[in-house]
């Protein structure tokens, strides 16, 4: 269930706690859809940790309001969540999810790191002129920056 700015009642925290995992920054396309709700919102990822993840979107989530989001690689990737906070923010709501099952951090910094191979491939090409296999940029990016990915 989605709730509107007006409608902000006790159900939206702007919750400042300790976090028990340390987040990374992620900036990657998502989907998100409150399992109450048809309607799916086209996000943007702003960071991942062990237990779960943020984003910004311009609609408010309850507080334990599960939601489904998909990250549009191949294959596409699904994971549940529960919404855990979200506060007001100048673009509208920013949320923090914890996964419902504890594999799929894992499976999201995964996720992120075939991501960042597919951008490091795209900039390979732009800068050669070249076709890049996805196979050579991965060894390239792995050699390059496999040690130094956050955990």
């Amino acid at each position: 269930m989605t709730l509107t700015r007006r409608s902000l009642g006790s159900d939206i925290s702007d919750i400042s706690h300790d976090r028990e995992y340390i987040r990374h920054p992620a900036c990657m396309p998502i989907d998100v859809k409150c399992s109450s709700s048809l309607a799916q919102l086209n996000l943007q990822l702003n960071n991942v940790s062990e237990g779960g993840l943020s984003f910004v979107s311009p609609n408010a989530f309850h507080r334990g309001s599960v939601v489904d989001i998909k990250i549009p690689v191949r294959p596409v990737f699904r994971v549940h969540a529960v919404v855990q906070w979200c506060r007001a923010v100048s673009e509208g709501f920013e949320l923090g999810v914890e996964f419902l099952d504890r594999d799929d951090a894992y499976r999201v910094r995964m996720v992120q790191q075939v991501c960042r191979i597919e951008m490091y491939r795209d900039e390979l090409q732009l800068r050669s002129g070249k076709r890049v296999s996805r196979e050579q940029a991965s060894k390239e990016w792995i050699a390059k920056y496999a040690e130094s990915f956050p955990y």
